[in-house]
């Protein structure tokens, strides 16, 4: 496929130059001689600077290799929402050349058991609250040591610590790793771009979750890409980024958490968005220039008392990923902060970053942009041939931030990768004349009507534009004339509105076989940690 897209870089350049960058491990060393006496992380009211994470991260590295006899490509697992001690486990692990296995503290001990086993770690870094999670399975794991950590560590907040499940007697308390790591030797390993970095665990919605194996190169290549796309409005020593989703999830791994660390900004952890209110009451604290989040995550933002009334003045862009955006949501949040939330497409296989709109075009596409640079996107059918513009296609991917596989699974790996090097990512696209991409949607939850396709993200669109929804899903049921029927269920903040109201709008704006048969009110949708809806709870509600 030809790179029409090319012709919107403007200053992008049409490759990416991360070759000489080194490893993550000299990325994070750089910025902390660099940017020593600068705020680094912020959580609980409490902020470190950039010498004082150098300095935990090292004293825990020396940790892990002295006081447990850990060695470079040892996995590591960590378990921990956002807070401070993250960044230092993290960057300690990092910098001592192990591999960091990034676990879900939501994770059921069966999805926690599998990802041990799966992944091999006889080490997890386990925030307290979730180490029951842990003690049902232990006994079940090759688990050997266990580091706990509270939320309030290295922080001054009055929180009390959660108590320790009994099956982890033997634990040792990140404090006192920290301490004893302190008086350590640190011997830092050669690092290279080829060595393994993550293992970043699928979300395993068809059977268990498999890990892409990701190497320094694979992140630092995806740093060099969000600097061709954002460096222009960034400014060294000088950024705030917010960061409500999860650090162990891809995205806030690589952007907020590691391309912002290389500009000496302020990340500002947010432990729990659910607390809508207190999340607004942190944003009051800052002004800040940059935040990534999820469609529902900026929806809830939008309907909360308060936020509508803070300091946008420093914002400069806000990215969105992992659902679609909606226009609704869009135009709203242009109303409020004067910048439109700019979509952008990645998966855990790809480190994240594939697609993304550009900062200089502040309005809503309703795509998910361009492939960056460095990166081709190549759509196909089920053939393998690639189709035209406007046909709908698998869309494949190839690049330098593609994963180099599944962790112990060639199997796994050689299903998706094709003959010719593209990484197939299951989802459905088309692209414009433009060279503009657009999810129609995942194979798996497109909903066939009467022999029509239908997309549930189209519907989901069309019902979150409706005065007094709030948001909306949609799946396809059974049903003995079509097939299947589509089925929304939708979030309401006019109880007055009803079901015949909501079909009526969509009459008007879909096809016929697109207008939901059903639609049902609730409280409120299922939704992943990072805030995606999860259609496959609807589905077996």
């Amino acid at each position: 496929m030809e790179r029409i897209w090319q012709k919107h870089y403007g200053r992008m350049p049409h490759e990416v130059d991360y070759e000489n960058d080194g490893s993550v491990a000299d990325l994070i060393e750089r910025s902390v001689e660099k940017f020593a006496d600068l705020p680094a992380v912020n959580s609980f009211g409490t902020t470190r600077s950039y010498a004082e994470i150098g300095r935990l991260s090292r004293d825990f590295a020396a940790y892990l290799q002295n006081g447990l006899g850990l060695t470079k490509g040892d996995r590591v697992a960590i378990m921990l929402p956002n807070i401070i001690p993250f960044h230092v486990a993290s960057f300690g692990m990092i910098r001592a050349g192990m591999v960091q296995v990034n676990v879900n503290p939501m994770y059921t001990p069966r999805e926690l058991a599998h990802q041990l086993n799966d992944s091999g770690a006889e080490t997890i870094v386990i925030a307290s609250m979730v180490s029951g999670t842990l003690g049902a399975v232990l006994d079940q794991t090759g688990v050997k040591n266990v580091i706990t950590v509270d939320l309030a560590d290295l922080t001054a907040a009055p929180i009390p610590p959660a108590p320790v499940h009994a099956a982890l007697g033997d634990a040792v308390k990140l404090t006192d790793a920290l301490e004893q790591g302190a008086g350590m030797d640190f011997d830092r390993p050669d690092i290279t771009q080829d060595d393994l970095l993550f293992l970043q665990y699928t979300g395993g919605t068809t059977g268990l979750s498999k890990g892409a194996v990701l190497s320094h190169g694979n992140l630092v290549s995806n740093v060099a890409v969000y600097d061709a796309l954002a460096g222009h409005i960034t400014e060294e020593g000088r950024e705030i980024v917010i960061t409500p989703i999860p650090i162990y999830h891809i995205l806030a791994l690589m952007v907020n958490c590691l391309s912002y660390w290389r500009y000496g900004a302020l990340n500002v952890l947010i432990a729990d968005p659910r607390d809508m209110a207190g999340f607004v009451k942190t944003l009051g604290q800052f002004k800040f220039t940059a935040m990534t989040g999820v469609n529902t995550l900026y929806n809830g933002l939008l309907h909360t008392p308060g936020f509508a009334d803070l300091d946008f003045s420093s914002l400069k862009v806000c990215w969105g990923g992992g659902a679609p955006i909606q226009e609704a949501v869009s135009n709203r949040w242009f109303e409020v902060t004067g910048g439109h939330i700019r979509e952008g497409y990645g998966l855990s296989e790809t480190s994240p970053i594939v697609s993304m709109n550009l900062v200089d075009r502040n309005e809503y596409t309703g795509t998910i942009g361009i492939p960056v640079p460095s990166t081709d996107i190549s759509l196909r059918d089920d053939d393998g041939n690639e189709v035209g513009f406007g046909e709908e296609g698998e869309l494949c991917v190839k690049g330098p931030q593609v994963m180099s596989g599944y962790w112990n699974r060639p199997d796994a790996t050689a299903e998706v990768m094709t003959g010719d090097g593209y990484f197939r990512t299951g989802d459905v696209a088309v692209m414009d004349e433009e060279g503009f991409f657009r999810i129609v949607d995942r194979k798996k939850d497109m909903i066939l009507v009467s022999g029509f396709n239908v997309y549930p993200n189209e519907i989901e669109g069309v019902v979150a534009l409706i005065p007094g929804i709030v948001e909306a899903a949609c799946i396809g049921v059974p049903n003995d004339r079509t097939g299947e029927a589509v089925k929304v269920f939708a979030v309401r903040s006019d109880d007055s509105l009803t079901e015949d109201a909501v079909r009526m709008t969509c009459r008007e704006k879909l096809t016929s076989y697109k207008v939901p048969a059903s639609v049902s009110f609730v409280g409120e949708l299922p939704k992943s940690s990072v805030g995606k809806i999860l259609r496959r709870e609807l589905r077996s509600a």
